[in-house]
């Protein structure tokens, strides 16, 4: 398949996410929309809006800029702890319908503030469990009536979600995607999944990560089409190398002295470890990828960068997809201007 870029969008309660520019209204319809119809204008498929109690909430933010654009594809990041299965299999294809089959779906099992917003499964393994329900209802509901379904965690009987989700030639509902390092992740994306995102790692653990979730998939009996693998990293874009590491090296002196806060709300998973973990394998791991952001509070997809220019940059991640990337969630900030460089400067280099 061809290779889909996407960018991030910061729903975030405070302004200056990861180094961004402190603007006034930063989370305003107005704002918001900007940045997803600059991503229209320059190029990209769509974006990732993420999730986490305190901040504004997903599903909305993602309904209200579809409402706004044309071909922006939202990925939403849903948590099963937040949502029932049913109601967001039903909102997601409302949503889905209405706007001609754009919808995205990021699952998001990582622990949160549970206790906020009345949660109270903290425990890995049920955690992953209650996951791999949620996915096979929310399925079964996209693409079957009289849905009966009981499990551990859920259950729903003679269920039929109206609207149906857009079926467009092998599209049968909306994509998949799903993180996580751990065993029990694993086996939900080896199973369950369309599309596994990794952090950015470098490329022989990208590999090896790739290879043992084929094996799984076929040791545990997947069912479904083959499992897709994605790429969620920050690029450090700048017109020569040269510039672009004075820059980070700049960022990585703020963040070191606390002029960019880290997430108060992150937790250390195994695949942020796995991240963490790089530094001491050197500063620039492959050819540009920088562990040292780790170091100094960047977390998730702050963690490591790409760095370089355009050039070095597209050559770093034809790498990943020589691997079998096809998915790329991208990004850089300030989120509005990276939007446009990276449009007008990388994506032309990784799609010609």
């Amino acid at each position: 398949m061809n290779p889909q870029f996407l960018w991030y969008i910061p729903n975030q309660a405070e302004p200056g996410h990861r180094g961004d520019d402190v603007v006034t209204n930063h989370n305003s319809l107005g704002t918001l929309t900007s940045h997803a119809k600059a991503l229209e204008d320059h190029g990209w498929g769509g974006a990732l809006i993420g999730t986490g109690w305190g901040r504004p909430d997903t599903f909305t933010v993602a309904t209200a800029l579809a409402a706004q654009t044309t071909t922006f594809q939202p990925l939403i990041a849903v948590r099963p702890g937040y949502w029932h299965p049913a109601k967001f299999a039903s909102a997601a294809a409302t949503l889905d319908h209405l706007t001609g089959g754009r919808v995205l779906v990021n699952i998001v099992s990582g622990k949160d503030n549970l206790a906020a917003y009345g949660d109270s499964e903290g425990e890995q393994a049920h955690r992953y469990g209650r996951t791999k329900e949620f996915i096979q209802i929310v399925r079964k509901l996209w693409t079957e009536e009289n849905v009966t379904y009981h499990g551990e965690h859920f259950s729903v009987t003679g269920s039929t979600v109206v609207p149906r989700t857009v079926v467009r030639g092998e599209r049968t509902h909306p994509r998949l995607y799903f993180g996580g390092a751990s065993e029990a992740a694993e086996k939900v994306a080896a199973t369950e999944a369309d599309v596994q995102l990794f952090w950015g790692e470098p490329l022989d653990g990208v590999a090896e990560r790739i290879d043992r979730l084929k094996h799984l998939s076929e040791k545990l009996g997947r069912e479904h089409p083959p499992l897709e693998f994605g790429l969620r990293i920050t690029t450090l874009v700048r017109d020569t190398a040269e510039q672009a590491w004075a820059d980070a090296e700049a960022k990585v002196e703020e963040m070191a002295n606390g002029g960019i806060s880290r997430d108060p709300n992150r937790f250390t998973a195994v695949g942020q470890q796995r991240l963490l973990d790089l530094a001491a394998r050197g500063e620039v791991l492959d050819d540009n990828l920088y562990t040292t952001p780790g170091k100094f509070g960047g977390g998730g997809a702050g963690t490591t960068w790409l760095v370089g220019s355009a050039e070095d940059v597209a050559k770093s991640l034809r790498k990943y997809r020589a691997l079998g990337i096809t998915h790329f969630v991208l990004s850089d900030t300030p989120y509005l201007p990276e939007i446009k460089r990276q449009g007008e400067r990388l994506l032309p280099l990784l799609r010609g």
